[in-house]
């Protein structure tokens, strides 16, 4: 009946290749003189998902998350992830031949302190690693006594034999009705910025920050229309643009050489030296670009201005196009989503629906707006105990039904040309125990605490992030992740610089938009999380305020389970909230469905208020 067109189920880690791979590697080191080397889940880019090309990590380890680095070592090897992928890693993952490391507690450079032997030589690419990061490992090998080397050619390379192609997606246009603002202004706008830090140049190295600025975009990245180019932004001169002209056809070419000039990717390292030798100050970010882009820069006598990139901002906080496009964006899969939930309820008592089936249920929901360009990541769907893992990505090995008296989790988005789409639904397959009931209102609890803050203009996420833990820590309970990412438009469905999160450092400006998830995860049992997009705004007028006051609109439209709330645990306010984002819902998207889903729909946002007394 359904069928996903833009994600795959198959099984892409390869655990058991691990050993052979890696004893492959440590023979290619040895050839070269090295004593171990380092693969981080990056490509020259830093994006967050990478090409099938680039994917070292995988082909390396079998680990197919979006977070992770392994360290190899002549006698001993480790691979690091966050607490988002403790599951997933034990099961792609030879533990013979890599030990799990959390990235966080124990992180990379914390370990080659302790392992690396001294005198020996750690080998790494300095297109893989951001300049901040080449320097804490830097540190980290000088206090263990042993040297960081940077390598020309990454040894991976030379031992993958069926290594992808490069992707070649086209590059297209981004129309100004979407993008709001054309080229020639960003740029100005750019360049007032970089007069601030009188940069003669600014490199953009970021593929998001590139497609931003030129509005275009691309397909070489699964589910982020981005297309892998880098810049450079002259103080005085056109801009250049490095990407592969079998990207372009004649008409595309010819919009972007309106205002930039375009250069072949090989050019762009030599382009680099001769700043340098043009002993040019240039802007670089050091916590995002490549350690090679500076190398080139720096060794060749240029002057190396450090910085945020100040793109990052401005594609941070949306214009009105932008923000008028979310909206329209979130109501079209608000409406996508609410067909998938009423079906949804009717089909799983039954005992025979899979995680796949709803996957591709979902999907094809998505699709018959006629306006999907693809899915914003691979969808999260976990019945019961696959539920409790944050990441899950079901595959045709780890597909369950979905059984009766099970939580099922589904975390899904879309890319679609006005916005960027991010929702996450936990729902009951039959009554729902007291246990999952009690547990997701916590959850809900932190959620709307989020949604009805009300903080002074520049308050960072960091400052916020407990508003969504606070009831599940009373309960001793937590979740190991941040409560909120950025969302772009039309872009990666995680955008920096803002996040809501324990070390969300950046300041939450009117105009950016956000995810509000805050959730619970009972290995073996269920997994819990509630996901909402939400845009800052500038808040209703306070009596006596004495600072400017932000708040949240909440985008996402799509009805929560009442099943599984327990109407006593809110307090008025928060029923209040409840039953007004329940009504609201109810109302937009009515017009939009057909007379079974309405119905279904006026039964699935009735009123909590009532139950509560």
């Amino acid at each position: 009946m359904f069928e996903a067109r833009f994600q795959s189920f198959e099984d892409q880690a390869e655990r058991g290749a691990g050993a052979e791979r890696l004893a492959a590697l440590r023979a290619e080191l040895a050839r070269r003189g090295l004593d171990g080397f380092i693969v981080p889940r990056a490509d020259r880019y830093q994006n967050e998902y990478v090409p099938p090309s680039d994917a070292r990590l995988a082909w390396l380890t079998g680990f197919t998350g979006s977070a992770g680095v392994a360290i190899v070592l002549a006698d001993r090897a480790a691979i690091f992830v966050d607490g988002r992928y403790k599951v997933q890693v034990a099961e792609e993952v030879d533990s013979a031949s890599f030990a799990v490391e959390h990235l966080v507690e124990r992180p990379p450079a914390a370990w080659i302190e302790a392992n690396l032997a001294a005198g020996k030589k750690l080998g790494y690419s300095p297109w893989l690693h951001t300049v901040d990061g080449a320097e804490q490992l830097a540190k980290a090998c000088a206090a263990a006594g042993g040297n960081l080397v940077p390598v020309a050619g990454n040894p991976i390379d030379a031992i993958w034999s069926a290594r992808p192609a490069p992707p070649l997606g086209a590059v297209v246009t981004h129309d100004l009705r979407y993008a709001g603002e054309q080229t020639p202004h960003k740029i100005e706008r750019v360049r007032a910025e970089m007069e601030k830090f009188a940069a003669d140049a600014l490199i953009v190295s970021d593929p998001h920050a590139v497609c931003w600025l030129f509005n275009i975009r691309g397909s070489d990245v699964p589910h982020t229309p981005i297309v892998l180019a880098t810049a450079i932004l002259p103080k005085d001169e056109r801009p250049r643009l490095y990407v592969d002209s079998r990207k372009l056809d004649n008409a595309v070419r010819h919009l972007i050489e309106q205002n930039v000039a375009v250069h072949a990717p090989e050019e762009f390292e030599r382009d680099l030296a001769a700043l340098g030798a043009n002993k040019r100050a240039v802007r670089l970010d050091p916590a995002a670009c490549p350690e090679a882009i500076a190398r080139l820069i720096a060794d060749n006598g240029g002057k190396l201005l450090r910085g945020v990139d100040p793109i990052v901002p401005m594609k941070a906080i949306k214009n009105a196009a932008e923000i008028s496009g979310a909206r329209a964006a979130q109501l079209r899969d608000g409406a996508a989503v609410t067909r998938f939930l009423a079906w949804f309820d009717n089909e799983a008592p039954s005992g025979k629906l899979t995680e796949i089936d709803a996957v591709e249920a979902l999907e094809s929901f998505r699709r018959d707006t006629g306006l999907l360009k693809d899915v914003s990541f691979p969808t999260i769907a976990g019945a019961g105990s696959d539920g409790a893992i944050v990441h899950y990505r079901v595959t045709r090995r780890s597909n369950r039904r979905i059984a009766p008296g099970e939580l099922f989790l589904i975390d899904s988005g879309g890319q679609y040309e006005d916005g960027t789409t991010d929702i996450t639904r936990t729902v009951a397959v039959g009554a729902p125990g007291s246990d999952a009931r009690k547990n997701f209102t916590l959850v809900l609890k932190g959620h709307i605490a989020i949604a009805r803050a009300v903080f002074p203009d520049g308050t960072t996420g960091a400052q916020l992030d407990t508003l969504a833990r606070q009831f599940l820590w009373r309960c001793g309970l937590d979740f190991d992740h941040g409560t909120g990412h950025g969302v772009g438009s039309y872009l990666s469905v995680h955008e920096g610089p803002a996040r809501i999160a324990k070390l969300g450092a950046a300041p939450l400006r009117r105009g950016m938009i956000l995810s509000n998830e805050p959730g619970y995860y009972r290995t073996g049992a269920y997994g819990i999380r509630i996901e909402n997009l939400v845009l800052v705004n500038e808040a209703e007028p306070v009596a006596g305020a004495e600072k400017p006051l932000n708040a949240f609109e909440t985008l996402t439209l799509a009805p929560l389970d009442r099943r599984l709330i327990e109407p006593a645990m809110l307090t008025a306010d928060e029923l209040a909230w409840l039953d007004a984002y329940q009504a609201r819902v109810r109302g937009a998207l009515t017009p939009l469905v057909d007379a079974p889903v309405r119905a279904w729909l006026d039964a699935a946002t009735a009123p909590l208020t009532a139950a509560r007394y």
